[in-house]
């Protein structure tokens, strides 16, 4: 990472530090919050900057807009790009970056989701210590759907939900309404949308309130959990970098740009 930037510069994200709580609101709502590879890189910045702040206690992150905590990549910007090498990491787009920085971060992070949280999105969901939503709110994954995968976002789910969920979840790509997010235990709360930020409040009132360092520690030790998980899903990652070239990944975005089925079978026998 190059030097932290002034929260003034950043194009894509809002950042605020208030009392002992740090608020970075992706904020691209013309892209339903889609991330770029300008959008990890600012995100990243920002987490550096709460992170490590001893005057900091709790990180949120959540989305501009009643329509959407984020819906993953933005399909655009990877088109331009080749969905290679725009950005850092293997995937290009720097996300296992970004989900190694959320957990490293030594103090809890709050998901506080409006809207849609697909894809991308929800992974950073499933990666934050809590999550609270709104009863407008959505989950799923789109990978399959769109020729993509994420390695460690699925082995997490599988913790969270069970294993059969999880497959489930990522598998077919649906969309699951918030109360159902909340009984397979995908987030910690539910409320109504005009209740949604003084919820969030209450919980970082809360958080601020408790030992720093013990919650550093705590934190650590859930992370020990699955800390086998993201060792291995770093060499899933260079298998997805590998993936994205192919026909049948590319079809996957074609298609959903195109606004037609895809067909990934053809793909994979052209490619």
């Amino acid at each position: 990472m190059s030097a932290l930037s002034t929260p003034a510069t950043y194009e894509d994200i809002l950042y605020e530090e208030r009392g002992r709580v740090a608020t970075i609101t992706f904020n691209r709502p013309h892209r339903l919050n889609a991330f770029r590879a300008q959008t990890y890189r600012e995100v990243m910045d920002a987490l550096h900057r709460a992170g490590w702040n001893h005057e900091i206690g709790v990180i949120v992150l959540t989305g501009t807009g009643d329509r959407a905590f984020g819906v993953g990549g933005d399909v655009k910007e990877e088109r331009k790009a080749d969905r290679v090498g725009h950005g850092l990491g293997t995937l290009g787009n720097s996300c296992e970056l970004l989900w190694s920085l959320i957990r490293d971060i030594p103090k809890p992070i709050v998901a506080k989701v409006r809207g849609y949280a697909v894809g991308s999105s929800n992974v950073i969901v499933t990666l934050c210590d809590l999550a609270i939503a709104a009863e407008s709110a959505s989950f799923g994954q789109a990978g399959p759907r769109v020729g993509s995968v994420d390695p460690l976002g699925a082995s997490v789910l599988a913790r969270v939900v069970g294993e059969k969920r999880a497959r489930e979840i990522w598998y077919l790509c649906r969309l699951y309404p918030a109360a159902e997010a909340l009984a397979m235990g995908m987030v910690n709360a539910v409320v109504p949308d005009d209740q949604l930020d003084a919820e969030v409040d209450r919980w970082c009132d809360e958080l601020v309130q408790k030992s720093p360092t013990a919650l550093a520690l705590a934190k650590r030790v859930f992370n020990a959990d699955t800390e086998g998980a993201r060792g291995a899903s770093m060499l899933g990652y260079s298998a997805v970098g590998l993936y994205y070239n192919t026909a049948e990944a590319k079809e996957g975005g074609n298609a959903f740009r195109e606004k037609r089925a895809p067909d990934f079978y053809a793909a994979r026998e052209q490619g």
